[in-house]
């Protein structure tokens, strides 16, 4: 007699929660080996392929390496620059800078667009926080996709589900096989491998918020590519292999031609024999007796001649197209590649050449700002218990991603507050001349602060006033 166990749910994953743990996390695996080749070509690790023509067998351990791909990123990174999520209906933003402050969110933002622009997409998760009281602030993590897939519903634009993978000793289990959170629209599962029946789960937080606590931040989506794409494409990574190859080709040539090769005419084998008549070694010789050689018997001197030096020029020409290639790939000044010209560029040639590049990171602004914008709300509901309104935008607050003077700044801010479109005291006025959020509170406090000293002497001056009018009614009435 054969008897049958069910499975209790609150121990073991339904049928459909299996199904999609194992969808999710081949889609983990399969993208694994993408993210280690980008992540390669950002950290100067990548193996280039040696065509086996110009690099002798003794020298095919040289190693060449080209920060391209990370100049590339990082110069387009560091115009993204979150400083201030607030209300846009100008209310009170304390809630959102207080969630803000306490996940450290304006310095993890930069991990979570650096990710994004290299993997080509960054998720954030949202939980309540871990102090244990009811006040505790949630919690928003970055995650990289190398530990994290999600299924994505492209009308809707929002997370199905996602998978992420941890290591065991964070969940406090033993080394071994790793483990995974599988986030639901109304549950978070904590599950192990188990060897008997497969998956045993560890802890199920019914949430009930009917959507996963997940956001994905995607980079350069098509219509029919929602998942994301790196900022390190198949021509940088292309270029940038040429150009090592190229400069691995310079080392080869450094080695054999850095020192000028000479030749001897009519000299006898004595001149490359020491006293005892052994042969002297290449390099005694090269340095030493071509430079005091003797006449022969017939009294005459032996012809001592050299080649014509290497010419590196033709190897930095190459690099110098190279350069120009990347540039407008990564669309960066050359500039930046290392790549000048004789004459240097004015100032407005300069913000010229960078203007593809700042409106990339314009684009970059509004499509990351959408995402923070939803972590902040998934953060509130998780706080309060209550989805924010709808009609309540939070805005998120972007450094401006060009390069302008701070004269050119003030000068356009003077302006607006002249022709009365802008209040001075008001924080779109104090952001446009560059003041980052917590210099605008303090200038704000400063001015309330002015403000209410003026209205005290105010006021103490009208009251001597009225005890200088008063006094001599006074005395007269005595």
């Amino acid at each position: 007699m054969t008897t049958t166990i069910p499975d209790l749910p609150l121990v073991t994953l339904s049928d459909d929660e299996r199904s999609l743990l194992e969808h999710l996390r081949g889609e983990l695996l399969t993208a694994r080996w993408h993210y280690d080749l980008h992540d390669a070509y950002f950290n100067g690790e990548q193996v280039v392929r040696d065509l086996g023509i110009s690099i002798p067998p003794q020298l095919r351990g040289l190693h060449t390496v080209l920060g391209w791909p990370r100049i590339g990123v990082t110069a387009l990174e560091e115009r993204l620059d979150l400083e201030a999520l607030r209300w846009a209906d100008g209310s009170d933003s304390t809630d959102l800078e207080a969630i803000a402050a306490a996940n450290d969110l304006y310095d993890e933002a930069s991990l979570a667009h650096t990710d994004a622009l290299v993997y080509g997409r960054c998720y954030l998760t949202v939980g309540s926080g871990d102090c244990g009281s009811s006040d505790c602030p949630p919690l928003i993590c970055v995650e990289s996709p190398r530990d994290m897939a999600v299924l994505w519903d492209a009308r809707s634009r929002a997370v199905l589900a996602a998978l992420k993978e941890v290591e065991p000793e964070a969940l406090g289990l033993p080394a071994g096989q790793p483990s995974y959170v599988l986030y639901l629209p109304d549950q978070t599962i904590q599950v192990a491998p188990d060897p008997t029946v497969g998956w045993v789960v560890l802890e199920r937080d019914e949430h009930k918020l009917g959507i996963p606590p997940v956001t994905r931040m995607a980079n350069r989506q098509r219509t029919a590519d929602r998942l994301g794409r790196s900022e390190i494409t198949p021509e940088v990574m292309s270029i940038t292999d040429a150009a090592c190859r190229t400069l691995m080709g310079m080392e080869v040539a450094r080695e054999f031609f850095a020192a000028p090769q000479r030749y001897i005419l009519g000299a006898s084998e004595s001149a490359f024999q020491d006293a005892e008549g052994n042969a002297k070694s290449a390099w005694d010789t090269y340095i030493g007796r071509v430079l005091a050689l003797e006449r022969d018997e017939d009294g005459q001197v032996p012809q001592v001649g050299q080649f014509a030096a290497h010419d590196p020029s033709a190897y930095t020409k190459v690099i110098d197209l190279y350069a120009r290639i990347m540039a407008t790939q990564l669309g960066l000044p050359p500039h930046y590649l290392g790549y000048t010209s004789d004459n240097p560029a004015s100032a407005d040639a300069i913000r010229s050449t960078e203007a593809q590049l700042v409106k990339r990171a314009e684009r970059r602004q509004r499509r990351f700002g959408h995402v923070w914008s939803e972590a902040l709300r998934l953060a509130l509901w998780v706080q309060t218990g209550e989805p924010p309104a709808k009609d309540r935008v939070i805005e998120p607050v972007w450094r401006n991603a060009a390069t302008p003077t701070v004269a050119a700044s003030t000068d356009a801010a003077v302006k607006l507050v002249t022709a009365g479109i802008l209040a001075p005291n008001s924080p779109v006025t104090l952001q446009m001349v560059g003041l980052t959020a917590m210099q605008q509170q303090q200038v704000l406090a400063d001015q309330q602060r002015a403000q209410g000293q003026q209205a005290m002497q105010d006021v103490l001056a009208r009251l001597g006033k009225i005890q200088a009018i008063g006094q001599p009614d006074a005395a007269a009435n005595q």
